[in-house]
């Protein structure tokens, strides 16, 4: 079973970029789609974008606070799962996880559909 790592997080002030990965261990090939979730102090967790690990069309499907300002991607060797993050603003302040998983409704940030997570990176975000 593959096992998810995330970095990458860090302190940005609002407006600036951040840069998170996941290295998957030995890669993603296992998992039909793999995700980026979040979860704030006292909020539920809630999804982020994601994708299909094997996709010649490299669909993505984001969330509406996400479209235009977050780009899910992963590398060609499919052992790194990438969000670059521009825009910031305090409210996307969060523990940030990727996820894996088969998907079988297609491209949802239901969380039940991934059943591999990793420990999470800080994201914090100062006004």
């Amino acid at each position: 079973q593959v096992q998810l790592a995330e970095s990458g997080g860090g302190s940005v002030q609002a407006g600036g970029s951040l840069g998170l990965s996941c290295a998957a261990s030995p890669d993603t090939s296992s998992a039909k789609c793999l995700g980026w979730f979040r979860q704030a102090p006292g909020k539920e967790r809630e999804g982020v974008a994601t994708m299909f690990t094997n996709d010649p069309l490299r669909r993505t499907y984001y969330e509406s606070f996400a479209t235009g300002r977050f780009t899910i991607s992963q590398d060609s060797a499919k052992k790194t799962l990438y969000l670059g993050m521009t825009g910031l603003k305090p409210e996307d302040t969060a523990m940030y996880y990727c996820a894996a998983g088969s998907c079988p409704d297609g491209l949802t940030l239901n969380a039940l559909d991934f059943n591999v997570w990793g420990q999470g990176t800080q994201v914090t975000v100062s006004s």
